[in-house]
């Protein structure tokens, strides 16, 4: 009898179906770390995560990886919602989550009153770029490095209100966080009105220096927008202290949250500013601060709940611990790669302007072929270009980096060789 049957058998002899969540164990001690921290990071994955023995995961810079307290924590309010086990709508669309906004701005280091809900960081940069009034002319200055999520919102305002969008190359790698600093300062013309950029580059994991740049632009009247999609649990970062008048964030990849939860951030000042994209009652409420933003109609509350659950999930393990593990096993990847010259390594080697992305070009004329064939049967995950980043977390482990570049070898560097 298959899995189909047996729920079915269930079913009919009024039986309940076993539970397919169930809660995740406890955290390892922290004495384990202190004494074997592979050994900790090892039962973290096998005890938090879903993930199987054989799966190689090197992209969490695209999607990142729901652990188990955050899967129970929707399946959970699924539940209850079900049964109406609550006296409120179990939804959001009309409600301002004020709880919810408060804990997750006091990790963000904002104001709850300057934090909305988004479905992803998409979602808040086109609300930002949608909702700023510019006129013909006005300009908007970009890196050559956007995301296209960054870049299409500003070129759909090109297309169709007449305003200008100019991109500013990137040298990479950069040579230093002042270079970039320079490099997006002098990029300030008389025409521009706003400066759009990514706080880590998501093609390459280069950190900008974000502080630098918004103190540069706000003396000179420029509106600054930060895609901040890889930022918030990559390195450790505080909103208020960025200086940016926008920001949009994906908790989706760095945070343990579930896909369909992003943050838009419009700091109190600027919130006049900044019209509503998708619209119902409350729209105009402006006693609402940042929170009329996502008065976006009926959404499935469960979401939210995963976010705040793995809010708790990264604090629990500890900050700190997180940043500098995710750092180091990004170190060594590029270790590995720095150490094969058919590589051009785009990640500096000055390690305080990259995270936990690694990127690298492979060499132009080889072909790929073999490489991805391999990395598919090995069930090895990561993006899939000529220009090939690799993301860690703390699921990663070092024999998952040793896998992959022993693919590259055998593969790409075997070509080289010939």
């Amino acid at each position: 009898m298959n899995r189909r049957e047996m729920l079915g058998a269930a079913a009919l002899l009024g039986a309940a179906a076993p539970r397919i969540v169930r809660a995740a164990a406890p955290l390892p001690d922290t004495t384990l770390f202190e004494r074997e921290p592979e050994r900790y990071w090892s039962r973290i994955r096998k005890e938090q995560f879903f993930l199987p023995e054989w799966r190689v995961f090197l992209n969490n810079g695209s999607l990142g990886v729901t652990p188990r307290p955050v899967v129970a924590a929707m399946a959970e309010y699924m539940e209850r919602s079900a049964g109406l086990l609550m006296d409120e709508y179990p939804r959001w669309g009309y409600e301002t989550l004020d709880e919810h906004r408060a804990e997750m701005a006091a990790f963000l280091g904002c104001k709850k009153e300057e934090l909305a809900f988004m479905h992803n960081a998409t979602e808040a940069l086109s609300t930002i770029a949608g909702g700023l009034d510019l006129r013909p002319g006005d300009e908007v200055v970009l890196t050559n490095q956007e995301h296209p999520s960054g870049r299409s919102p500003w070129l759909m305002k090109q297309a169709r209100y007449g305003i200008s969008v100019r991109e500013v190359p990137i040298p990479l790698p950069p040579k230093s966080p002042e270079q970039l600093a320079d490099v997006m300062i002098s990029a300030i013309g008389p025409r521009t009105r706003v400066l759009a950029f990514s706080g880590i580059l998501s093609a390459t994991g280069i950190i900008m220096p974000v502080r630098q740049i918004c103190d540069a632009a706000r003396a000179k009247g420029v509106i600054t927008v930060v895609d901040g999609a890889h930022m918030n649990g990559q390195i450790p970062v505080k909103l208020s202290d960025l200086g940016c008048d926008f920001y949009a964030g994906s908790p989706h990849k760095w945070m343990f949250a579930p896909a369909g939860c992003g943050i838009l951030y419009v700091r109190e000042e600027m919130q006049d500013r900044l019209w509503p994209n998708t619209v119902t009652g409350n729209w105009d409420n402006t006693k609402l601060q940042a929170a009329r933003f996502m008065m976006v109609g009926t959404n499935n509350r469960a979401i939210f709940e995963g976010m705040i659950a793995g809010l708790r999930f990264f604090k629990q393990i500890g900050e700190e611990r997180i940043y500098s593990r995710i750092h180091q096993m990004a170190k060594s990847a590029r270790a590995k790669a720095v150490r094969l010259p058919y590589l051009e390594l785009l990640t500096p080697d000055d390690s305080r302007m990259y995270g936990a992305l690694v990127t690298f070009r492979l060499p132009r004329d080889a072909d790929l072929t073999a490489l991805w064939k391999t990395c598919k049967e090995k069930r090895i995950w990561t993006t899939q270009s000529p220009q090939l980043r690799l993301s860690t977390h703390i699921h990663t482990r070092p024999r998952d980096l040793d896998v992959f570049f022993d693919v590259l070898e055998s593969t790409v560097g075997r070509q080289s060789r010939a």
